[in-house]
């Protein structure tokens, strides 16, 4: 039976090296024992899940669509250390070992490429598993596509996800269009919190009957009168999901490392 297994590789990364900063006194040591970190956390993933596909998806596009829409998308993020930047082709090179090739693109965002890989797959009833720990992936949910943690070892389901946000998988780009993501600097309606703006749903269902509403209650209106805000924070963070890949599964079919040349 078919799995995919994405491993969102910055996400992986970018927490193991804080990780072995706070363990090690040189730059190089750094490098190393994440090198190791990485390798270690591949085979494991591998072991729990068994994928029959595997990639490893990179952001190698540092302004996309949502930059030319949003300038300040992402303002103020901290940069990836220039020490790691550099080192990321040998993680690639450790992750290649193992029979997981890399995937990145120059004009696309990982999330999408990640969002188009598990979304494709859903559609033809296959199955993925996404490692990573951004809550962004949530709004991909269903029977198909589960969100995994590594770091606290534990599954986001589409069951899951309705219990922890109280709204249903297919709400939650609206609700972040409301609410707005501080990690991403995308501002929603102003004075629209998490509170707020699940109870807005639960009565409306959805922003579009929401912003079409007639309606006289105060925070309806805050909407209302924010609605460019809104609409535009929905675009920026409703992930693409029918990007041209250019390649076939066949191409990530796992192979284990005594196959590899």
């Amino acid at each position: 039976m078919m799995q995919l297994l994405i491993i969102d590789a910055l996400n992986l990364i970018r927490r193991l090296y804080a990780v072995q900063e706070q363990r090690n006194s040189t730059e190089q040591a750094v490098l190393v024992a994440t090198s190791a970190a990485v390798t270690q956390a591949a085979k494991r993933l591998l072991h729990q899940f068994k994928p029959t596909h595997v990639v490893a998806v990179f952001d190698g596009a540092p302004i996309g669509f949502r930059h030319h829409l949003y300038p300040d998308y992402k303002a103020g993020r901290k940069p990836m250390p220039t020490a790691l930047a550099e080192y990321l082709p040998q993680l690639q090179q450790d992750l290649w070992m193992l029979g997981i090739d890399a995937l990145l693109s120059d004009t696309d965002e990982a999330d999408d490429l990640i969002a188009t890989l598990a979304a494709t797959l859903s559609r033809h009833g296959k199955s993925s598993v996404i490692m990573s720990t951004d809550q962004g992936f949530c709004q991909l949910l269903n029977p198909h596509i589960q969100l995994w943690d590594h770091f606290n070892q534990t599954a986001l389901t589409a069951p899951l996800a309705q219990q922890k946000f109280g709204l249903q998988v297919h709400q939650l780009v609206d609700y972040w269009a409301l609410t707005g993501v501080s990690g991403s600097h995308i501002k929603g309606v102003p004075s629209i919190g998490p509170k707020r703006a699940k109870s807005l749903l639960t009565r409306w269902h959805s922003l579009d009957q929401l912003l079409a509403a007639n309606s006289q209650d105060k925070a309806e209106q805050v909407v209302i009168s924010h609605k460019e805000n809104a609409l535009l924070a929905r675009q920026l963070v409703k992930l693409v999901d029918d990007i041209e890949l250019g390649f076939n599964l066949q191409d990530i079919r796992h192979h284990s490392l005594s196959n590899r040349s």
